[in-house]
């Protein structure tokens, strides 16, 4: 598997790991906020805020590059060190 194919198996991933943490973090952000510390709360909304601004760049990239490469490895989860090869 060449650099390319490689990226176009890892960027989805990385797209849902990243979801999966904003969400967590607008979660966080609230709890935050319920606790009275709003500046706390504002500042982890930020960081989801811009962990969907990387999610846009990572799906242009992988529109970029033809869209998702179906690869399995025998599990549905692929680990980034699988890919440095």
């Amino acid at each position: 598997m060449n650099d390319i194919e490689k990226l176009r198996v890892v960027l989805p991933h990385w797209l849902e790991h990243n979801q999966e943490h904003a969400s967590e973090f607008t979660s966080w952000a609230d709890r935050a906020s319920a606790a009275g510390q709003e500046t706390v709360a504002r500042e982890i909304r930020r960081a989801a805020e811009a962990m969907q601004q990387a999610n846009d760049a990572l799906q242009t990239a992988l529109a970029e590059l033809g869209g998702a490469l179906q690869h399995d490895h025998g599990h549905d989860h692929h680990h980034d060190h699988d890919y440095h090869r």
